[in-house]
């Protein structure tokens, strides 16, 4: 009896640390995996703006959909202007520009057209991968993106868009209690719950909700 009393006190002892341990290290762990995601969607959603902000530059509005922008950044063309050479600091005190040193020949200066996701994200870029979520295992979350007009203070009609993923996507798989703290935390303060750039509501430039 006295036997089985120690094992069994030494299993609820053990237990007790564990959970202890759990409640301190599950959180640091969430934190940690949370932080690769939202790293990795930051850079993604940055990578997006940077598209659609062209593509209104060109047409005038954003591109409605992903299909639109990877069409846009692989069949369109941007110009590149390729520098050969710098004004020496002597050039520079005689007054010298750069027009004038382009048409001497001791600079270059050329602008080559090249297809736009070259020019804005990169040679090799995956342009189809840009509409899923980043870092997050098991099916493919594809992000939420929208545009719409909206009437500055000065009545002046904005052409806006909005790209976002909420923490409930794309931290589905991690604790379940600390995602939903993670929300309740964000609506109470009338956030949205989640990673965004621009916005639908308000003209904010198309910031991200991190920044």
């Amino acid at each position: 009896m006295k036997v089985t009393l120690k094992i069994l006190l030494a299993a609820a002892v053990l237990l007790l640390v564990y959970m202890c341990y759990r409640s301190i290290q599950a959180p640091r762990e969430y934190d940690a995996e949370k932080e690769i995601r939202d790293n990795a969607i930051k850079t993604r959603l940055i990578d997006i703006r940077k598209a659609q902000i062209e593509y209104k530059n060109i047409h005038k509005v954003h591109a409605a959909n992903f299909d639109e922008l990877a069409k846009f950044l692989t069949t369109e063309k941007l110009p590149f202007l390729v520098k050969e050479g710098v004004l020496t600091d002597e050039q520079l005190e005689k007054g010298m520009t750069e027009k004038e040193a382009v048409k001497k020949g001791l600079i270059r200066r050329d602008t080559m057209w090249v297809l736009a996701v070259d020019t804005l994200l990169g040679a090799g870029y995956d342009v189809a991968g840009m509409r899923y979520v980043p870092e997050v295992p098991g099916e493919k979350i594809t992000f939420d993106m929208d545009t719409a007009t909206l009437k500055s203070g000065s009545g002046y009609e904005i052409k806006v868009f909005q790209c976002q993923v909420k923490f409930a996507d794309y931290l589905y798989d991690l604790d379940p209690q600390l995602t939903y703290n993670l929300i309740e935390k964000a609506e109470k303060q009338s956030k949205f719950p989640g990673l965004r750039v621009g916005s639908l509501e308000e003209i904010n430039n198309n910031a991200g909700n991190w920044e």
